[in-house]
């Protein structure tokens, strides 16, 4: 699975003022991502804004963003929710050509129990055709995929390929790499954390920063990647203030105020999410501008 080593990025979704999909920033987006030479795209994660999209959208999107993408990235398709029933039967049915693997974030709301959270993915796992990721995200959900939960996961269902990890604890980024199957992927889901967790072994990141500096991004992680921890820290150093603007007033808001600042799309969004203040608009454009002209 070494397509999905390096640098992937969660891409937002660009609307237009009415609220209707943007499909002219959409294809700059993607464009703009592959010229800035990350490994791999994922469609219609959280910071894709999937949550406020119909079925016929996400198909829509997910055929656009193959079309334009046209095999020069492998593409990742995000497919989560907390109706286990209904998500093994969305993943059993898609079928979009060109995609290579699913990402599923772990039900949300409903706080199930480590049990609970094995039998959905175990659901999942056996109606796909396509190698999956989990997704662990707590401060999204409001539970976590405990290590012992996502080895014994990684163990029974060979094509649970690999989790996106975004708890934040270090503590079980270390047990999963101590237990995991060695070909089962760690990957940062928090970009602050990207670079101390491929120290420990994980295999790079899902960015949300990467969508307005992904040639800046993936150098630092390839560097990584690389063991030259030495060279990639000043480049980390320098972005965790931007990734700390991202996220102010809530993702994905800031990183669409910087695309919008770059000319790559607007930055509109569906509620209940709404564009960030003028004056954080301000410091991210201060920060943009300041971290593309070095």
């Amino acid at each position: 699975m070494k397509k999905f080593h390096g640098t992937g990025v969660a891409l937002v979704t660009p609307f237009n003022a009415d609220g209707s999909v943007d499909y002219d920033g959409l294809r700059k987006l993607i464009n703009y991502l592959i010229d800035g030479k990350v490994e791999y795209l994922v469609s219609l994660g959280t910071t894709g804004e999937a949550s406020t999209l119909n079925k016929d959208e996400k198909k829509k999107i997910w055929e656009f963003t193959a079309e334009v993408n046209s095999g020069r990235l492998p593409l990742v398709a995000g497919i989560g929710g907390n109706d286990t029933a209904a998500i093994a039967e969305d993943v059993k049915n898609f079928k979009v050509a060109g995609y290579e693997a699913i990402l599923s974030a772990s039900p949300y709301y409903n706080k199930p129990a480590q049990e609970g959270i094995y039998q959905h993915y175990k659901a999942i796992s056996e109606q796909s055709e396509l190698p999956l990721l989990l997704y662990n995200v707590p401060g999204r959900t409001a539970s976590n995929i405990s290590a012992e939960t996502t080895c014994r996961l990684a163990e029974d269902f060979k094509n649970i390929i690999g989790i996106k990890e975004a708890s934040g604890n270090f503590d079980q980024f270390n047990q999963i790499m101590r237990d995991k199957p060695g070909d089962f992927l760690l990957i940062s889901g928090d970009d602050p954390v990207a670079l101390p967790m491929i120290s420990l072994g994980a295999v790079g990141v899902i960015s949300v920063i990467g969508n307005a500096l992904p040639t800046q991004l993936s150098a630092m992680i390839r560097l990584c990647l690389e063991g030259r921890f030495a060279e990639a820290v000043p480049l980390h150093l320098e972005l965790v203030g931007f990734t700390r603007l991202m996220f102010n007033e809530g993702n994905p808001a800031g990183v669409k105020a910087a695309l919008e600042y770059l000319g790559i799309c607007g930055d509109s969004l569906r509620l209940p999410l709404v564009k960030v203040s003028p004056g954080l608009k301000r410091e991210i454009i201060t920060a943009t501008n300041k971290i593309t002209a070095d």
